[in-house]
């Protein structure tokens, strides 16, 4: 090697190699937390108890590091299908987290022409697997008030025909379930387009309804759930539900040993003490509801309903109460970013009861702050 080319700037090196578009992406970020009261991510704010602590502990100790996955991921699979009573005729596919089984179906899916549609604001995750596979994402806008537009989503279903429909449910970052009967009009449309609907239900611990006992009724349809919400964030496990023979194709572009040995240990643990974690849920359900009740009373805050661990507020001017929130010690999410409708919302994770009433007091502080100087 010369070493005019050894000495090449960095900037020429990666013009040469690197795609265009992911030069000009941004990274999925992460905020910085350490010191902060974190109600920023939907995370479950829960850890187990001191004995469930030592009994996993040791239990993790025993596991054979020292081989690839094998056997216990099957035993994981078995698990997770009896906890959700998966229907007759389905089966599951495990991922590291559902980012990897976004990713994987964007890669299954990637025929010449093909699209993925979403309703927005929605998971950036959609739109960024469309474009790191080089296939286009079809955005297509909520209502005002955070609903399905049917007519704009039956219209675009008909000119794109998308390979891939996700339907997040409920949906992140506006925490709403949509309204069933026109979901069940979307399923029928992207079934006739030969296209595939993907229900998100990371949010399900929280959620009044789900699509998990339909899944086996539609042979494109499939259910993709996580247990970050669950209370597993740190694993990183996702799954996927739907019939037999479609994931049997999906799963052929999963690399092998995608889902750790540790990773499948700590969930079969959890999924044994699923009384642990249903308790914690419940829980950050009725804090949710009283939640909302403050928040609906509280001036300069207007509060959207909520089916899972985060509300969505809209105050007059988001970037200051965030900034305000930071300044009291805790951290929420601006997402003002993601979508012209999300204009000064800020999205509120449901914590701990102290948690939470650490936010609702720095959040009326921030708000008042804000209103007195706009005064």
């Amino acid at each position: 090697m010369s070493s005019s080319t050894a000495s090449q700037p960095l900037a020429t090196r990666l013009q040469a190699t690197l795609r265009q578009d992911v030069q000009g992406m941004h990274a999925y970020a992460v905020q910085p937390s350490a010191g902060y009261t974190k109600l920023d991510a939907m995370e479950n704010p829960f850890t187990l108890p001191p004995e469930l602590q030592h009994e996993l502990g040791e239990r993790l100790g025993r596991v054979a590091i020292n081989r690839y996955p094998g056997g216990r991921v099957d035993d994981l699979k078995a698990a997770l299908a009896q906890h959700i009573d998966l229907p007759a005729g389905c089966s599951l596919m495990l991922g590291n987290g559902s980012d990897e089984l976004i990713a994987l179906l964007a890669l299954a899916c990637d025929v010449p022409g093909a699209k993925i549609l979403a309703p927005v604001p929605g998971f950036v995750m959609y739109a960024m697997s469309a474009q790191l596979q080089g296939l286009e994402f079809v955005g297509v806008p909520l209502t005002a008030e955070f609903e399905l537009d049917e007519a704009a989503m039956l219209s675009a279903i008909e000119t794109h025909r998308p390979a891939i429909t996700y339907i997040a449910y409920p949906n992140n970052p506006t925490a709403n379930l949509f309204d069933e009967s026109t979901i069940e009009k979307i399923v029928a449309a992207v079934g006739a387009q030969n296209g595939l609907v993907v229900f998100d239900e990371a949010y399900q611990p929280f959620s009044s309804r789900s699509w998990m006992g339909r899944v086996g009724r539609h042979d494109h349809v499939l259910v993709m759930r996580t247990l970050s919400k669950f209370g597993l964030a740190g694993i990183r496990l996702g799954y996927m539900a739907g019939p037999a023979a479609l994931i049997a194709e999906i799963d052929k572009v999963r690399p092998p040993y995608n889902v750790s040995v540790l990773n499948a240990e700590a969930a079969l643990f959890a999924l044994e003490h699923a009384d642990e974690y249903a308790r914690q849920a419940a829980i950050l359900r009725a804090e949710r509801e009283r939640l909302q009740a403050a928040l609906n009373a509280m001036p300069g805050v207007q509060s959207h309903p909520s089916e899972a661990n985060m509300i969505l507020v809209r105050v007059a001017d988001g970037a200051a109460v965030f900034a305000g929130l930071k300044q009291r010690g805790v951290l929420i999410k601006n997402v003002a970013g993601l979508h012209p409708s999300l204009k000064n919302c800020l999205r509120l994770t449901v914590g701990t009861p102290e948690e939470n009433q650490q936010m609702l007091a720095a959040l009326a502080a921030a708000v008042m702050s804000v209103m007195e100087k706009q005064s």
